[in-house]
């Protein structure tokens, strides 16, 4: 699999990269780093054992593979909170909102079923930081299982091992977490205040890990919810539904005439919309909408948004007109929350629907975005398609060149002519972006303009450029 911990945990085909054995051995790995790194000290002091929580998406393969997270864990000296089939953000608030040391999600997010994947948060529900995943792949080179030292001898942990316990009832704090935030600064909902009522919903679960929350949280808020894609069998999940499969949503909405469509991923920490013509609202006309309404609220912190390189130029120029500065980064949910923490920044997200709400929420969270959405319809009594006109999104054309060299993209003169022609051509009204793939031996072209024609045409100019580099 090569580096073990990519963008956003471990992931590979279940079975085949991502074994059992590999899932019980990263467990205790991190058990056994995050110990040695002073995390579990305060449990101790207080004479307890570390704890964790452990959730997973409803893919088949997680059945096996979250029982050997729970025993990498429990032989590891490790109390584990077994959530089930739960939300990825649930997971980060539930590891923050019960004070554990751990928090695990197994899931592979949109990807298809037979994939799955595994995902750590530190003390406070965050991310594990690279230098700790790091020092988990290296103490996975030295040990041979859980419960065994880097030579591989066995060790009982010093304070016993872990014991288990189903805790599927604690989501319930995170749905009352969520429906908070629609009380506005400060408190709890009202009882019997339905802040959506009126709103039809269509939501599609993906077959995934929102398949009984989403629906749920959502009518506790008042809306009538019609759901789809939340019939998970274990090997459905993304298939043909979910927010990397419109068609089906968009059709529902139409048909019911809905006020506006929410579609989620597998492990729901991302959405996308649809309004009341069929019509899709993406990540970006979402993050506009959220930022000029905290704006409004007197809660966009710096009057300033996070947002990636791959953000649509309409997004940009719609933040300009409203006074709202932009932050960019790299594509990436951990490096827009790198930039929204270092700056004390309430609001960031991405064009796939990742957005990140922090002071609510320390990841992304489909649930959370669509509550606070649809919210912004509900106050204002307009249509979704009106609410999502904030922003015009341009034309974009995304190419992706494989099998080049990659480090050329900054050093070919050649390109650089190709790119800085293309630039001069679009003037004002369109973008250019090559980058060298994160995840890929390719490099992606990105091209904006006002026509779309131009669009195409210019980045297959572009592309054709890039299929020359060595």
């Amino acid at each position: 699999m090569g580096r073990l911990f990519g963008t956003d945990g471990v992931r590979g085909v279940a079975g085949r990269d991502l074994t059992a054995g590999l899932a019980m051995n990263v467990a205790a790995a991190a058990a056994d780093v995050l110990d040695g790194m002073g995390a579990f000290a305060a449990a101790r002091s207080a004479g307890r054992r570390p704890a964790a929580v452990v959730g997973r998406d409803p893919r088949a393969s997680g059945e096996f593979l979250e029982a050997a997270v729970v025993a990498g864990l429990a032989s590891s000296g490790v109390d584990v909170l077994r959530l089930g089939v739960v939300p990825t953000p649930a997971v980060a608030y539930l590891t923050a909102d019960l004070g554990t040391e751990l928090g695990v999600m197994l899931s592979a997010s949109h990807n298809p079923a037979p994939d799955n994947g595994i995902k750590l948060f530190a003390l406070g529900g965050l991310k594990l930081p690279d230098v700790i995943e790091d020092e988990i792949e290296l103490r996975l080179h030295g040990r041979s299982g859980p419960g065994t030292g880097p030579a591989g001898h066995a060790r009982l942990p010093g304070g016993g091992f872990g014991r288990v316990r189903d805790a599927a009832d604690d989501t319930e704090s995170y749905l009352a977490h969520l429906l908070s935030t629609l009380a506005g600064p400060g408190g709890e909902l009202p009882s019997g205040e339905q802040p959506l009522a009126g709103l039809q919903v269509v939501v599609d679960c993906a077959h995934g890990a929102a398949s009984e929350l989403a629906p749920l949280v959502l009518r506790r808020a008042g809306a009538d919810v019609l759901a789809i894609g939340a019939e998970p069998d274990g090997l459905n999940i993304n298939d043909g539904s979910g927010s990397t499969s419109l068609g089906g949503l968009q059709a529902a909405v139409t048909a019911h005439r809905a006020d506006a469509g929410i579609a989620y991923d597998g492990d729901a920490d991302r959405c996308l919309a649809i309004d009341a013509d069929g019509q899709v609202v993406d990540g970006d006309q979402i993050l506009a909408v959220l930022a000029l309404a905290l704006r409004d609220a007197g809660q966009l912190a710096g009057d300033t948004v996070v947002t990636t390189v791959m953000a649509n130029l309409g997004f940009r120029k719609a933040m300009q007109a409203a006074g709202i500065d932009v932050v960019e980064t790299p594509v990436g949910d951990r490096y827009v929350l790198e930039a929204m923490r270092e700056g004390k920044f309430a609001l960031g997200g991405e064009q796939s629907g990742h957005v990140i709400l922090l002071d609510h929420a320390t990841t992304g969270d489909g649930l959370l975005t669509s509550l606070q959405l649809l919210s912004v319809l509900a106050r204002s009594g307009r249509p979704l398609s009106a609410v999502a006109r904030v922003m015009a999104r341009y034309p974009q054309v995304l190419i992706n060149v494989p099998g080049v060299d990659k480090a050329l993209v900054t050093s070919s003169a050649e390109l650089k002519a190709a790119v800085e022609a293309a630039e001069a051509e679009l003037g004002t009204s369109g973008r250019v972006l090559v980058r060298p793939s994160g995840t890929e031996h390719a490099v992606r072209v990105m091209v904006e303009a006002l026509d779309a024609g131009q669009a195409q045409r210019v980045a297959q100019r572009l592309a054709d450029a890039v299929s020359t580099l060595g």
